[in-house]
């Protein structure tokens, strides 16, 4: 049958920016407690217990600072099983990203 879940579905390129920046909005433009704060959470928070999938395909590559800040900082603020049962991700162009992210995730809930 499926998840009867809504799908949310996030594209970094598309709904954020394909040049991510580093951790901190004082590190500069588009970074990962500025893609956290006003994508990710407000999906999290709008969109009651819909999946979110984020689609990380399409930009010119992820310093680790900005995905540790984005998701470990989600899963530090709602907690790892919250995250994890909620959220998917795609990846066209690095399949290497995931597992990264996935690792971020869990040292965050530590």
């Amino acid at each position: 049958l499926g998840s009867l879940m809504a799908k949310h579905k996030i594209s970094i390129a598309r709904d954020f920016t394909r040049t991510p920046g580093a951790r901190y909005y004082a590190d500069g433009p588009f970074s990962g407690q500025e893609f956290r704060e006003k994508i990710l959470e407000k999906a999290f928070n709008n969109t009651e217990n819909s999946e979110i999938e984020v689609d990380l395909s399409g930009t010119d590559g992820y310093p680790t600072s900005f995905l540790e800040e984005a998701f470990g900082g989600l899963v530090r603020k709602h907690g790892l099983i919250a995250v994890k049962s909620r959220m998917t991700f795609i990846c066209n162009d690095d399949p290497f990203i995931i597992p990264e992210i996935e690792e971020y995730m869990n040292a965050a809930e530590q």
